[in-house]
């Protein structure tokens, strides 16, 4: 960054006494989601927006010869149905803010055409020091997803960091010795060990998951996600639909509309926050070595490995995920599982399975902890 280019905002506690005042006050005027309805193309897009080709999600076929006797969407088909929850934050203009993970339970399956509305509010403000950027702020949101009878579908939190993208670039301590060392290179052999465990993954699918098999101590098939790519991102943002991805006329709407989105790129034009999914210029000046994955995507991997693993009897109902640090350009993620406990939770069997994913150089990108509902033999 030169010397006369602009600085970006600061966190001012004007800003942050302005932001407390919304705690609790249900948000009226909400975002427009990408997708109202949970359409056969919405949810095949959303599923392979995160390499997930379940043929639950994908084909009727299958889906009509399955107890629910038609296509459900992925669990994590929660984010296009909601700018909130995705990470899309209002208050601290020119404050960069990364999504950083959720408290999600399912009470029922999102079935083929269902129609969602939604509520959502501001839950809480936390303050803490962090080793990327200092001074941060915890933005928590709650959302309730109601489908067309009015049934609650989905509840949950999720929550953002804001972040000064100066002081992230400049003092920030995170990623120093990643800045420092070369770029990520894979010779062929270590590009085929990892298409070698994508030809390996399984989809339990119609072959029932019994709660009857499961055991404590019981660890899940490593899943792979990577190497990461702008494609990879992009493939993303198809199904999931970044607020931000405009172009033309729209584009020149929205930056009119809120001229804080524009930072200008190295050709003079001023393009929106989101790019640092894809332009790593910019995501090197809010303090990261490359362009990055999106949160949201990150949490859909995590609830991807246990559908695999659960089978299409198998119920996702609760996950909590805990997002530890970027996924640049080049990382490679493996995502295990281990069963931690068995019970029995209204009725239902349950399993609780800690999850976590690290990248190539054994680096922890996340944490989380779901539970799954299994049927049983008796």
């Amino acid at each position: 960054m030169s010397a006369q280019e602009p600085r970006f905002a600061i966190i001012t506690d004007e800003a942050l006494d302005s932001l407390r005042k919304l705690i609790g006050v249900p948000i009226e005027d909400t975002l427009e989601p990408w997708c109202y309805e949970a359409t056969r193309d919405n949810i095949r897009h959303y599923a392979h927006g995160i390499g997930d080709d379940n043929p639950l999600w994908c084909d009727p076929d299958y889906a009509a010869a399955t107890h629910y006797g038609t296509i459900t969407a992925p669990p994590s088909f929660v984010f296009p149905l909601n700018r909130v929850l995705s990470g899309y934050v209002g208050g601290l203009p020119g404050i960069h803010a990364m999504w950083a993970g959720a408290d999600l339970t399912w009470h029922r399956p999102i079935f083929r055409n269902d129609a969602f509305t939604t509520r959502a509010y501001l839950k809480d403000l936390v303050e803490h020091e962090t080793r990327f950027a200092g001074r941060a702020i915890q933005q928590i949101y709650h959302v309730d997803y109601y489908n067309q009878d009015n049934e609650l579908v989905i509840a949950g939190d999720s929550w953002c960091f804001r972040t000064e993208r100066d002081t992230a670039r400049e003092r920030g301590t995170k990623y120093t010795e990643v800045k420092q060392q070369a770029p990520v290179s894979y010779s062929r052999e270590q590009i085929a060990e990892i298409f070698a465990q994508y030809a390996q993954e399984e989809v339990r699918g119609a072959r029932p998951r019994y709660i009857d098999e499961v055991r404590v101590g019981d660890s899940l098939p490593t899943m792979v996600k990577g190497p990461m790519t702008v494609t990879g991102f992009i493939a993303y943002a198809q199904g999931w639909g970044g607020l931000y991805i405009r172009a033309n006329r729209l584009a020149w709407k929205q930056l009119h509309k809120h001229p804080g989105l524009g930072i200008p790129d190295r050709f003079g034009i001023p393009d929106v926050p989101e790019r640092v999914h894809w332009d790593t210029d910019l995501a090197q000046r809010v303090g990261t070595p490359e362009a990055y994955d999106y949160g949201p995507e990150r949490t859909s991997w995590m609830t991807h490995h246990l559908t695999d693993w659960m089978g299409d009897q198998g119920f996702l109902r609760q996950i909590s995920v805990k997002i530890r640090r970027h996924n640049p350009v080049g990382d490679t993620l493996f995502i295990n599982g281990e069963v931690t406990r068995i019970f029995e939770e209204d009725g239902h069997h349950c399993v609780e399975v800690q999850q976590n994913a690290k990248n190539q150089d054994g680096e922890l990108s996340v944490l989380s902890t779901g539970v799954v509902r299994l049927p049983s033999r008796a």
